[in-house]
């Protein structure tokens, strides 16, 4: 079958079959031609780039169960100690892909966070399943929310330090949004550090920081500790918001055109995978907890991606808009409406002088084209529209139709 195929499968049958998609073509068949066809993988092992979080498990899983495989690439992952570590391997090519904050892929493209380099997005690996987390020492003095962070800071004058993971990552705008909602200006009334994920539990044992946004299972890790608490998800500030991407550089999505969808494809598979059932996510869980990805046990991980939440208060709640990984496709979409929504947020604080072209910006990052060729592999439905409309949660509405206007209009801003 592997000769047939490579003797009989031209470009044009490989065109046709990712048009007729799920119905037109067996999955096995499909994949078959993406691994042996003239469409082959250009190169066929790839290192991918992670930081130890909970969303980085469709990557992992995606190399664990062999997925990758299937559609003619061996996935190496590469577990990394920073974000700003992870950008400069993406940049110099020790990288090939990378499990990367969507807005440091954003701010490379653009130069606003460190050598300038046009980047790519493939897909979003997940939405929803970060938080903001405050120690427990401000949450005995009543800051168990925002308003109560806000009360306190206003009464109890000295300065309060918040700790994100990227200067235009996601957390970082999940802090700032969250902080201003509550009308806390994170450049003028508070000191904002930047830490990497797997040590912010620690600096916040030791005193160095009053609050920090990260992803899981860092928030679940320091209650689990005594030492911190939940003040808000950031599910709660924007329900299905994205959040980690595929990223890499333009210039690897041009070379190596085929290697792009066929990781694309393997990634969208393993979240497929991992959403599929509860079985899937302890077997997720169990696998990530180990010392060669996340470092932590197991039971950090595995119950805020049921769903299953604390906030160290005595609270405990199911919320429906856990961490997603695939969602029936829903998650992976590269809109470019989220693109241009981190754009927005790095003009509201000050890291961009001028308004960029949000929309010719967004299109060239995300690569929608190789996204969607991904997608039929994969037998994944794709959305008609490349942008989406969220209510946000100041109440602020946004649909990418006017993103200057709507970067200008906030009232606490840089």
């Amino acid at each position: 079958m592997t000769d047939l195929l490579k003797s009989s499968l031209t470009r044009r049958t490989v065109l046709q079959a990712a048009a007729v998609g799920a119905v037109g073509i067996n999955p096995a068949l499909r994949a078959a031609v993406y691994a042996q066809g003239s469409d082959a993988p250009e190169k066929k092992e790839v290192k991918i780039g992670f930081i130890p979080l909970t969303d980085c498990a469709s990557v992992i899983m995606a190399s664990v169960l062999g997925i990758d495989k299937k559609y003619g690439v061996t996935i190496i992952p590469s577990k990394e100690a920073s974000w700003a570590g992870v950008r400069d391997k993406l940049v110099n090519g020790e990288l090939d892909f990378a499990h990367v904050l969507y807005g440091l892929i954003y701010g490379v493209h653009l130069g606003t966070s460190g050598p300038k380099k046009d980047m790519a997005v493939l897909m979003n690996l997940n939405q929803n399943g970060q938080a903001i987390t405050l120690s427990k020492k401000l949450a005995d003095k009543g800051a168990v929310d925002g308003a109560g962070l806000a009360k306190l800071m206003a009464s109890e004058k000295r300065e309060y330090t918040f700790a994100q993971t990227f200067p235009t990552g996601t957390h970082a705008m999940w802090l700032y949004y969250w902080l201003a909602a509550n009308g806390i200006n994170p450049m003028t009334d508070a000191k904002v550090i930047t830490v990497p994920p797997p040590q912010m539990v620690a600096n916040m044992r030791i005193g160095n920081m009053d609050g920090f946004c990260v992803g899981e299972p860092w928030g679940h890790r320091a209650i689990m500790d005594g030492i911190g608490i939940t003040a808000v998800t950031t599910q709660d500030i924007w329900k299905d918001h994205p959040e980690k991407v595929l990223g890499t550089t333009a210039e690897f999505t041009q070379k190596y055109p085929n290697t792009a969808r066929a990781v694309t494809a393997a990634i969208l598979e393993a979240g497929k995978w991992i959403d599929a059932s509860l079985a899937n996510k302890n077997k997720m869980a169990e696998t990530i907890a180990g010392k060669a990805y996340v470092n932590t046990s197991e039971d950090a991980i595995n119950q805020r991606i049921m769903g299953r939440y604390q906030n160290g208060m005595g609270k405990t709640w199911d919320d429906p808009n856990y961490m997603k990984f695939f969602n029936d496709g829903a998650v992976n979409f590269p809109y470019l409406s989220d693109g241009m929504w981190f754009l927005t947020q790095h003009k509201r604080w000050g890291l961009m002088k001028e308004h960029p072209d949000y929309l010719a910006v967004a299109k060239q990052v995300n690569k929608i084209d190789i996204y969607k060729q991904a997608a039929s592999a994969a037998k994944v439905n794709v959305p008609k529209d490349a942008m989406r409309t969220a209510k946000l949660i100041d109440g602020t509405v946004w649909d990418g139709k006017d993103p200057k206007k709507y970067a200008d209009s906030f009232k606490i801003h840089a």
